[in-house]
């Protein structure tokens, strides 16, 4: 009996690192906001734990707002750092068991 092998092709290039973190994204197409969290980041893109309700969808392009601690706001003189990015997946698994939805972002090049 011959077993079939399933190649993934890896197309990261710098390391992911899990992180909770608070979140808002601008949603241009609905004209609001939604509240979200990281599930992990990495220095070309992110990935979002956003509310069913966030009508995102693939191709759409985003503004991600990531708070900054008091602390931190005063050193880096910004209470947040809005990056750009364009959705490139997102991912309806985990809708009924906590109503929420995975949100893959590429951030745009020139929002570094």
């Amino acid at each position: 009996m011959a077993l079939a092998l399933e190649t993934v092709t890896e197309n990261r290039q710098s390391n992911r690192t899990d992180l909770s973190w608070p979140i808002s994204m601008w949603l241009p197409e609905a004209n609001r906001f939604f509240n979200g969290k990281t599930v992990n980041v990495a220095k070309g893109g992110v990935l979002l734990s956003m509310p069913m309700t966030a009508p995102v969808r693939p191709g759409n392009i985003v503004e991600i707002n990531f708070p900054r601690t008091t602390s931190l706001a005063k050193k880096k003189g910004q209470f947040a750092r809005i990056k750009a990015g364009k959705v490139l997946r997102v991912n309806r698994d985990s809708l009924t068991a906590d109503a929420t939805i995975c949100v893959a972002v590429q951030f745009e090049q020139d929002s570094f």
